[in-house]
């Protein structure tokens, strides 16, 4: 097994700091004190590869796209792709062209698979390249963006180090991608950019849904029982958007807002809040409101980043979604970067689906 390893290392840099995505925003994102984290989750993915068949030749994009994770992994990697090595050390401030090169020359190469770590721009250059190069090589992404709609990504590094190791066949998966700029004013615009084969596996995740269904008695219900002097936090979304309109607040609708319930109503604390704003209002009692993503089942690590592990540390946790999106979804989901809070969160939880109902699911 041939398999190319090329990481975008600024992916998901814009998530904790509330850019809602990288793309045109670096220099924001790293004023802001953002940190990489898809090298880390790259390591991940090769160690898993590394256990589950260590005699797998990778091939790796120089420096920080891939040829220094997968020595941490424990490869000895061969270098592919002409890129100019000072974009490659880390805070590597790597281009779209870079992840073509390195995937034009994985197809020269031979390569398998392509095993990708970043968002869905990064999934959108990798698919465009290879149906420029008309090849049928399957491509399979570790999930390191703020928004992943897509659905030729694992749901966790570990998974996608694994299903690279196993998969027996392939089938065709949507490569989609959203307008950034008008993500961040709160409209989600998705576009189809490619369908391309991706290996098949119980650890893949699903295409985005962008439907919810009736959310106003989950609304009601949330606003019947704030109680004052709690803070909350409130998540993205359209039924976080209708709790919010429940509760009087002009918030973001695509960003995490923070609130205070007092005797008489309550204040915004923060509106679009980063991670950091969001530790520095919470008070004495805190709680995080959060919906799952259609059709994926994420609650925390998919268009949340803001919402980070130590903000839940200190929180209790309250997931709400209609019916109808449970109905199409078999399991609840983290994806948090942090195997601690990770452990806490998994096992059984009681779902706010309307005013007072409540439906048990499952938390992987």
């Amino acid at each position: 097994m041939r398999v190319c390893l090329v990481v975008n290392p600024i992916a998901g840099m814009g998530g904790r700091v509330g850019l809602k995505g990288t793309d045109g925003k670096l220099k924001t994102a790293r004023e802001r004190g953002a940190e990489p984290r898809a090298p880390e989750r790259a390591v991940r993915a090769a160690n898993t590869l590394q256990q589950e068949a260590p005699e797998t030749t990778v091939l790796a994009a120089p420096g920080a796209m891939g040829a220094d994770e997968a020595r941490q992994a424990g490869f000895d990697p061969t270098v592919i792709g002409d890129i100019d090595p000072e974009r490659t050390r880390p805070p590597a401030a790597t281009e779209a062209s870079d992840t073509r090169a390195v995937v034009r020359a994985a197809v020269e190469a031979d390569a398998d698979v392509i095993l990708f770590v970043g968002g869905d721009g990064t999934a959108t250059d990798v698919a465009e390249t290879l149906d420029t190069l008309a090849v049928d090589t399957p491509m399979l992404g570790v999930p390191a963006g703020v928004k992943v709609y897509s659905s030729v990504f694992a749901v966790t590094p570990e998974e996608a180090g694994r299903i690279v190791t196993a998969f027996d066949r392939v089938a065709d998966r949507e490569v989609n991608d959203i307008d950034e700029d008008a993500y961040r004013e709160g409209e989600v615009h998705t576009d189809l950019r490619a369908i391309r084969p991706v290996p098949v596996a119980d650890g893949l995740q699903s295409s985005k849904q962008l439907g919810g269904g009736q959310v106003s008695g989950i609304a009601a219900g949330v606003a019947a029982d704030v109680t004052p002097g709690t803070t909350y936090v409130l998540g993205p979304g359209s039924t976080l958007g209708a709790i919010k309109d429940e509760l009087g607040i002009d918030g973001t609708a695509l960003g995490v807002d923070v609130w205070r319930a007092t005797d008489t109503d309550g204040e915004l604390l923060v509106e679009d809040a980063t991670a950091d704003e969001i530790l520095a209002a919470l008070g004495e009692e805190n709680v995080v409101i959060v919906s799952p993503i259609g059709g994926q089942g994420f609650v925390f690590g998919r268009g949340n980043h803001q919402i980070s592990p130590a903000v839940i540390d200190r929180s209790e946790v309250e997931i709400v979604a209609a019916r109808e999106k449970l109905d199409d979804l078999d399991a609840l989901r983290v994806d948090l970067d942090d195997p601690d809070v990770e452990a806490e969160l998994r096992g059984w939880w009681r779902v706010r689906t309307g005013r007072v109902e409540r439906r048990m699911m499952k938390l992987r």
